[in-house]
């Protein structure tokens, strides 16, 4: 709010709690649009909830669920195999993405179900081992995603698919946990993608990779979402091999990534 006050400094007098509500588990984060909350949670190992909540007063407006759980491997499994993907939303739309490789596009105001893809059924790709990680991002009426076993750039409004490109094969090694950014660099307004196993840039129409480098990551887990591209300078960091920037230009459209500097210090998430 405009007219909201900071206090000088945060304690118990300073603090106030208006309101909470009890959920399952959820790796996700809350959004906030306007004056609505949107929280996502795993219900018994077995379904995954949506719920809209009131900003203001913590009252409830809506929940939607699917069924759509599965237990990922590993140390992953240790840390609770939940929904994993923060939602994105619109005024008018709610995209959620399930563990299952399952993008939902939900009515924000009532929760009624808009359109769904089943990537694994309309893709016939792997069902990721680790989930549907990558969050996605609305602009201009499109979405963009990393599902699928690849990148996807769809129609808000119907989902229906208009380009799929990087592809990786889904699976264990496949299916990417870094959700995409729009970023300008190099004089080019492009689709930053971190894939788990290079940084990638992308043209947003077509869906043709202007430019990739392999960042080394352990066992491809590059999490961290590359969102710093600063003129043609480009940061980002990756789980057990430490931080990297790389400078990337555009000679009339011949595209070169070099490595300016790295160093030991991780970004894990």
């Amino acid at each position: 709010d405009d007219d909201f006050i900071w206090p000088a400094n945060l304690s118990d007098a300073s603090l106030n709690l208006a309101w909470a509500a009890t959920l399952g588990p959820s790796y996700s984060g809350p959004i906030v649009v306007g004056e609505t909350v949107y929280t996502t949670e795993t219900i018994g190992k077995k379904v995954e909830r949506v719920t809209a909540f009131k900003k203001t007063t913590g009252e409830k407006i809506w929940s939607a669920e699917w069924e759509g759980a599965m237990k990922v491997p590993f140390f992953a499994a240790a840390n609770g195999s939940w929904i994993r993907a923060t939602p994105a939303a619109t005024q008018d739309y709610l995209l959620v993405g399930g563990i299952r490789d399952v993008l939902v596009c939900l009515d924000a105001a009532t929760g009624a179900e808009v359109w769904r893809q089943d990537f694994v059924k309309s893709l016939s790709t792997s069902i990721p081992t680790f989930g549907f990680v990558s969050s996605p991002l609305i602009r201009d009426g499109y979405v963009y995603v990393q599902a699928g076993g690849g990148l996807l750039k769809l129609k808000l409004e119907t989902g229906e698919i208009v380009w799929r490109t990087l592809d990786d094969g889904g699976g264990m090694n496949g299916s990417a946990f870094s959700s995409p950014v729009i970023r300008e660099g190099a004089g080019q307004s492009q689709l930053l993608v971190q894939t788990r196993q290079e940084l990638v840039g992308v043209d947003l129409e077509q869906g043709e990779k202007l430019w990739s480098v392999k960042v080394p990551a352990f066992r491809g887990m590059n999490i961290l979402t590359p969102t710093v591209f600063a003129g043609n300078k480009l940061f980002t960091s990756t789980y057990r091999n430490g931080s990297f920037a790389y400078r990337v230009s555009n000679n009339g459209g011949q595209w070169k990534v070099t490595e300016e500097w790295r160093n030991n210090i991780q970004g894990y998430m």
